[in-house]
């Protein structure tokens, strides 16, 4: 049985006086440990994909399994339940509190789950480290670079030890160099961790990186012949 069963599941979103359908059907299997590149043309549903996979957006059809539970059949406060033990996102745009330091932003999944302060304190701290931030622990986002936030997102990500990594366009909004240091942190992150890994990229390199391509065209999915 695989780790991760996307079966069936379709998408839509009310669009003025209708329905406008993103997924239609869509199917997928990951194997645990996998790091799978979802590509595409803008607005085509990679972040309707991962937010469904993740549990951010509930299915209109189908179901969405991850390990031995089935989100499709869960109600929403034990799917927020199993999304913040399990799933880590990262978003093109980090969505860092301003008003809370790296550290504290770090920590905020801990903090939901109402784990203790001192152990909050200290994973946030080795993660940061890990992600190279040793010198900005208390630095809130505005005094951060645009790779340094998205590193910052990255340990938050990762905080609660996750399972599942999903990544939406996480390098989009970096310059080229910053970007390819992004990609090699967060490959060595998916192996230290023993992470499965989705991740939305436009990105090329990055995709190549990946252990599978999968296109997402017309609301399904397919291998990337390209």
């Amino acid at each position: 049985m695989s780790f991760i069963e996307v079966s069936g599941v379709t998408k839509s979103y009310p669009v003025g006086g209708t329905r406008l359908t993103v997924l239609k059907g869509v199917d997928v299997a990951l194997e645990r440990g996998e790091m799978v590149a979802i590509v595409g043309a803008s607005g085509v549903g990679k972040s309707t994909l991962l937010h469904v996979m993740g549990g951010l957006d509930a299915v209109d059809e189908g179901r969405v399994r991850i390990g031995d539970t089935d989100l499709s059949t869960l109600p929403p406060e034990a799917v927020v339940a199993f999304r913040n033990r399990h799933v880590g996102f990262v978003f093109q745009f980090h969505h860092l509190l301003p008003e809370f330091t790296a550290i504290e932003n770090a920590e905020m999944p801990m903090r939901i789950a109402r784990r203790r302060g001192h152990e909050r304190r200290a994973r946030a701290e080795e993660l940061l480290r890990r992600v190279g931030l040793d010198a900005r622990l208390e630095h809130r986002p505005g005094m951060l670079s645009g790779g340094e936030q998205q590193r910052v997102a990255i340990a938050r990500a990762l905080v609660m030890d996750p399972t599942l990594l999903l990544a939406d366009e996480p390098t989009g909004d970096l310059d080229e160099h910053t970007a390819d240091s992004l990609h090699d942190l967060l490959r060595e992150m998916h192996r230290e961790r023993g992470l499965t890994s989705v991740i939305a990229t436009h990105n090329p390199r990055l995709a190549a990186a990946c252990d599978r391509v999968l296109r997402l065209e017309d609301g399904r999915l397919k291998a990337d012949g390209t």
